[in-house]
């Protein structure tokens, strides 16, 4: 491929150069570029259409799905050819704070892709039928007794929803009306009515005191203006013997999530969220590692602990 003056105006958009360059890491559909860049999907759209009719990336169903990827040869590329100048940049770039930053994004959404075998079922060698971690939460849940479970920060109530299975009772807390709207829906479809959902504040749970078995917080307590204020919250509207389950991320650089999901902190250090819990009261505190991928800034820990008698 040639360079010439229509190419050079074709790569003179930012985010036009950004689809590419993650366009030569991984093949990607529309809604997982979306999830990289950070701009709508009709944006998303109308880029690649550019970027296809330039010769730049090329397309191929699969699965039901349409990806993407780059049109950069696998070899060295010609002195004259674009890629020549393209790819030396996009090197460079990965060390700056926006393609750091795109690259951490892109590997969510290969970790997403490991969960979630049927988002790739030509990739044979992972494909196992029946595997869902939705089952797996289902089948652990026949064996927790019938509890009173809150669900703080409950978001969208994916959580919520597969808790409400199992236990007797859910009561759901978010700050936003929208994500609760959405939550309440999800709960209709699936024919839920045992959640009652609350608008509130994590550091100020409207759940009376000592009223429920299990709180949950999961990937809600990096967003709480201030995370001893939460867990004690926590602590008070447990039941004595009740038991705090917080799932959230490993202290981390990636300063864009501040940005794009209004992050108060990034993540905690596993000491750091074990002496939280104990400063809270909790007894019998214990952290460790839930979820880790090789070379993914984004380590998820769980935490727990149990509201002693004197809290």
């Amino acid at each position: 491929m040639q360079c010439d003056h229509s190419m050079f105006r074709l790569l003179g958009d930012e985010v036009r150069l950004r689809i590419l360059r993650v366009l030569t890491q991984e093949r990607l559909n529309v809604t997982e570029l979306t999830g990289v860049i950070g701009i709508a999907q009709s944006g998303i759209s109308r880029h690649l259409g550019l970027l296809k009719e330039g010769g730049l990336v090329t397309e191929a169903r699969e699965g039901g799905f349409v990806y993407y990827r780059s049109a950069a040869p696998s070899t060295e590329p010609d002195a004259d050819s674009i890629w020549s100048l393209l790819l030396p940049r996009f090197a460079a770039e990965s060390t700056d704070e926006v393609g750091r930053a795109d690259a951490s994004r892109l590997l969510e959404v290969r970790r997403l892709r490991k969960e979630n075998f049927e988002a790739h079922g030509s990739e044979r060698w992972q494909i196992v039928p029946g595997r869902s971690w939705a089952a797996w939460s289902r089948a652990i849940g026949v064996l927790v007794p019938p509890v009173t479970l809150a669900d703080v920060g409950c978001g969208e109530g994916y959580l919520t929803t597969e808790a409400a299975r199992w236990a007797r009772r859910v009561v759901a807390v978010d700050r936003s009306n929208t994500a609760l709207g959405r939550a309440r829906q999800l709960a209709r479809r699936r024919r839920l009515g045992n959640i009652e959902w609350i608008r509130g504040e994590i550091e100020r749970v409207p759940i009376r005191s000592g009223s429920v078995d299990v709180v949950l917080l999961s990937q809600a307590l990096h967003h709480a203006e201030s995370p001893e204020a939460a867990l004690a919250e926590a602590g008070r509207v447990l039941a004595p013997g009740g038991r705090v389950v917080v799932l959230d991320l490993r202290a981390h650089g990636q300063q864009w999530v501040a940005e794009q999901f209004g992050d108060r902190w990034l993540g905690f250090e596993d000491r750091t969220l074990g002496r939280l819990l104990n400063q809270a009261g909790f007894e019998r505190v214990d952290v460790q590692v839930g979820a880790r991928l090789t070379g993914d800034p984004f380590t998820v820990l769980v935490a727990s602990g149990v509201r002693g008698s004197a809290a």
